[in-house]
């Protein structure tokens, strides 16, 4: 790892506590739970370490959250406190949204560098970022017993941390110093998350194909025959503007269409006119 990618100390512990302090704010809020003391701060930490946890495991690397005594201190600090402010914190509804989008991108900046230090190229390094971005949220939902936020339709949450992390690692490709383009990260992240909730951004829900567009076949002409009185009549395709009428014989024609289809058009005969008798025995004649 190259200097320029070390993660200074207090970046790291701010991370944790500000996302140790959202968590238990967030979990506070179900008193339906009844969670004790230490579940609140349970969940606090969970959420702070989450991030930092996961990330460390997808770079094979020994888990920084536990390497320093610093790191369980300030999240439980951070969670203690959440919870007794929540009442204060409670009636500022947009301080919760705000922490949750500047733990995103802190978590999202800082996953980023580690692995871009490690020599991932820079997609991989983008994905561990989103997930080190995500993982606290993940986490503090299994542990609530709540469907993850994540992958439901909602206010873009993953989505902004991939905006942020990208930023980052161009930035970084064209020699940006690492603490600018972390905090473009940062404020990139924090705006794309905001201005989702403020305006209802979100990704479409899932949805299937429900007809599919027909291939059209093409018809090849064939060679029929028409039975008649006299034979076999072989039809043929035409071009002709206008039908012609070609006689058979006494029963019918032939009508030759516009596509070449002949039709037999039976003509209904005349009934025989029946025999009058004559009233003189003998005298009988058929008239017609």
């Amino acid at each position: 790892m190259t200097a320029l990618f070390v993660i200074p100390l207090w970046a790291d512990l701010l991370a944790v506590g500000i996302g140790a302090l959202q968590g238990a704010l967030f979990a506070a809020q179900f008193r339906d739970r009844r969670l004790d003391l230490l579940g609140v701060a349970i969940i606090g930490i969970a959420t702070g370490f989450g991030g930092g946890l996961l990330r460390d495991i997808l770079l094979d690397q020994p888990l920084a959250p536990l390497a320093s005594n610093a790191y369980l201190i300030v999240a439980t600090a951070a969670a203690l406190l959440g919870m007794l402010l929540e009442r204060l914190f409670s009636r500022l509804n947009p301080l919760i949204t705000a922490l949750d989008a500047l733990t995103l991108g802190l978590f999202g900046a800082i996953g980023t560098t580690k692995a871009l230090a490690l020599g991932l190229p820079p997609v991989a390094a983008v994905f561990v970022g989103v997930l080190a971005a995500v993982g606290g949220s993940i986490l503090r939902d299994l542990l609530l017993t709540m469907p993850i936020a994540l992958m439901h339709v909602g206010s873009l949450y993953a989505l902004a941390a991939a905006g942020g992390t990208t930023v980052l690692t161009v930035l970084l490709a064209l020699d940006v110093p690492v603490f600018v383009a972390a905090g473009i990260c940062v404020a990139v992240t924090f705006g794309v998350r905001i201005l989702s909730v403020l305006f209802g951004w979100s990704l479409p829900e899932q949805r299937r194909i429900e007809r599919l567009p027909r291939i059209p076949r093409p018809r090849l002409a064939r060679r029929r025959t028409v039975s008649t009185a006299t034979g076999v009549i072989p039809l043929l395709p035409t071009t002709s503007a206008a039908p012609v009428e070609e006689p058979t014989d006494s029963t019918g024609f032939v009508e030759r269409a516009r596509t070449g289809a002949i039709r037999i058009v039976r003509q209904t005969p005349e009934p025989a006119r029946g025999r009058r008798r004559s009233p003189i025995p003998g005298a009988s004649r058929a008239r017609r």
